[in-house]
């Protein structure tokens, strides 16, 4: 079914390419082809990635497993410029037409300013990076320029505000987030809406914390129902959200979101009461709103695996099983450092999406665990 803001991009289900699957360190080709098969035949065409996403391999597996194997016209694909990896402008295009040679494309549909906000807006800006994007356009290498976006409703104001020629916004969008007072999703949307710009949904699932509900939470649902299918619907009934990214690892996940996603309904009056449930049950329970983003853990000086000692610290709050503890111990920090050797340097937290104090509740995991 053809988008009504963008006629090219088929449905409202994306696959996002972040947590594509790993055999070790290294991308399984095998199921990855089986996966954008499965999703290209249930109707759907909308990719997403960025070169940071699983270092560089993401963007390499695409052009293996999707853009080689099938017509250009056939598939939507979406690139972004992440900050690290310019200093000027004079190194954007170089770094762009790598880009598009790493993903064997000769243009994007969609290219996004990566993640804009405070920290990092008047970098873009210096280096007239939005004004290069444009131009890339204009020349027919991208098709429209866009931004991704984590930080407040006003500066998002501010940046659309400088910027009308930006054409869509990517925003976290889930129940979870939706009134948090550090995400701030809904006012969020309402900027989006108010400039009248089409939105793309990153982490409707919250990293998978959505599929995972607490037994008191799952015991809510249908069970009919996955409990990704009430966040992925939640965050795709909202009028301005053309596209919700799902951040797929395997094949069982890909057929399940393509199968509630191919005749999309959006949420009864019911369901929605039972998330406002769920809203209530997480409030009480004092988890860690970690998505797993992973762009904490590239530079860290200690080799910290920030995101997994968070998951395993939620996952002892949900369950309340020892086992969490076995499985810091001779898994997560068997080679890797631990919550305590953290030297507090700030790194992670400048480049944390969800603006969290990783520092302290290091501290807070370090006594939970050690």
């Amino acid at each position: 079914m053809a988008n009504t803001f963008f006629p090219e991009v088929k449905g409202k289900l994306g696959f996002g390419c972040m947590r594509l699957p790993l055999a070790g360190t290294v991308l399984g080709d095998g199921e990855f082809k089986r996966m954008t098969d499965a999703f290209m035949k249930a109707g759907f065409n909308y990719f997403d990635t960025a070169h940071g996403y699983l270092v560089g391999q993401s963007e390499k597996a695409l052009r293996r497993c999707l853009t080689s194997r099938y017509p250009r016209e056939s598939f939507v694909l979406t690139n972004k410029l992440t900050e690290d990896y310019f200093r000027k402008e004079e190194d954007i295009r170089p770094f762009f037409e790598n880009q598009l040679r790493w993903c064997g494309v000769e243009y994007f549909d969609f290219y996004l300013m990566h993640a804009q906000g405070s920290v990092n807006f008047e970098k873009f800006r210096r280096c007239r990076a939005y004004e290069t994007a444009f131009r890339l356009k204009e020349e027919g290498l991208v098709r429209h320029v866009g931004i991704s976006f984590h930080d407040t409703p006003e500066y998002l104001d501010k940046i659309l505000t400088e910027y009308p020629q930006i054409e869509c916004v990517q925003i976290q969008l889930n129940y979870l987030d939706y009134d948090s007072p550090a995400i701030q999703s809904r006012r969020v949307y309402e900027v989006c809406v108010k400039h009248n710009k089409p939105v793309m949904v990153m982490e409707p699932v919250k990293g998978g914390t959505l599929a995972n509900l607490p037994a008191e939470a799952m015991a809510l649902l249908d069970p009919d129902k996955s409990p990704a299918s009430y966040a992925i619907r939640f965050a795709a009934g909202f009028d301005n959200v053309f596209m919700v990214l799902s951040g797929m690892s395997n094949l069982h996940q890909m057929e399940d979101n393509a199968g509630f996603m191919r005749s999309f309904e959006p949420l009864s009056p019911e369901e929605r009461e039972v998330l406002d449930k769920i809203i209530g049950i997480y409030r009480g329970m004092d988890m860690i709103p970690c998505t797993a983003c992973r762009y904490c853990v590239e530079g860290c000086p200690k080799n910290i695996l920030i995101p997994d000692i968070f998951a395993c610290y939620n996952q002892k709050k949900i369950h309340r099983s020892w086992n969490q503890n076995m499985y810091y111990r001779n898994v997560i920090t068997l080679n890797n450092g631990k919550a305590s050797d953290c030297i507090r340097c700030g790194k992670c937290e400048h480049s944390c999406p969800q603006h969290l104090k990783i520092r302290d509740l290091l501290k807070d995991a370090a006594r939970e665990f050690e």
